[in-house]
């Protein structure tokens, strides 16, 4: 499902340096399999999901994503594969504050041409639990509910692979646990491949697999079938 072969990125510095953020980074995920990517706070692990996802260009290595070589495509191939398989959760929500909660989780799926996107939309926000919500505009709804908004918007493309970004970073602990069962839940009846990137031990220890990552270089992958 995604196969990351000597991933390295740098960028140029002002002082016209190169800055390398992640170096030889390479792993194969299967479909379904649950990851995680763990690292101290600027060691590339936000850098590393973003080249996974398409979202960015590594300065070298390789990125196949549903058997799609993404280093091989335009900008607009790229946004086009992420809208056809990837899901995306943040840690900072991002929902359109001038749409509410239903229209948010539409929008992927009318950018599809999708004729049912509010029957699929709100099929997702009744599975996340808000019902009566949908309505509401993000900036009326708690920080937990936006994060539920979130998680419908990117399951209800019925993505092959679901990137999650601090999922819980901007949580308190009991809309944290709350968030993180959801995910798993409708991850595991979905059948969805998922990337986790987290600060969280005890969330990472929930997948099979994690990846440790320090100062942009593999510190160590454990779990099952580690390879």
């Amino acid at each position: 499902m995604l196969s990351v072969s000597q991933l390295t990125k740098q960028y140029r510095t002002a002082h016209n340096t190169d800055l390398t953020v992640l170096e030889n980074v390479s792993f194969i995920l299967e479909a379904g399999d649950t990851f995680a990517i763990v690292g101290p706070s600027g060691s590339g692990k936000t850098t590393l999901l973003g080249l996974c996802a398409g979202l960015d260009r590594a300065t070298s290595g390789s990125v196949a994503l549903n058997n799609i070589a993404l280093d091989t495509l335009s900008e607009d191939e790229r946004a086009e594969v992420r809208n056809k398989y990837v899901g995306f959760v943040f840690q900072n929500f991002q929902l359109i504050p001038t749409l509410t909660a239903l229209e948010n989780v539409m929008v992927p799926l009318e950018l599809r041409g999708d004729k049912s996107a509010e029957t699929i939309a709100r099929e997702w926000l009744a599975k996340v639990g808000l019902t009566d919500r949908l309505d509401h505009y993000p900036a009326q709804l708690s920080g937990g509910e936006q994060q539920r908004v979130c998680i419908a918007r990117a399951f209800s493309n019925s993505p092959k692979i679901l990137f999650a970004d601090e999922p819980t970073g901007n949580l308190d602990a009991d809309n944290a646990a709350g968030i993180v069962d959801l995910i798993f839940e409708l991850n595991r009846t979905a059948g969805t491949t998922l990337v986790l990137v987290t600060h969280d031990a005890e969330l990472a220890q929930r997948t099979q697999r994690i990846l440790k990552i320090k100062g942009g270089k593999i510190e160590s992958v454990t779990g099952v079938n580690s390879h």
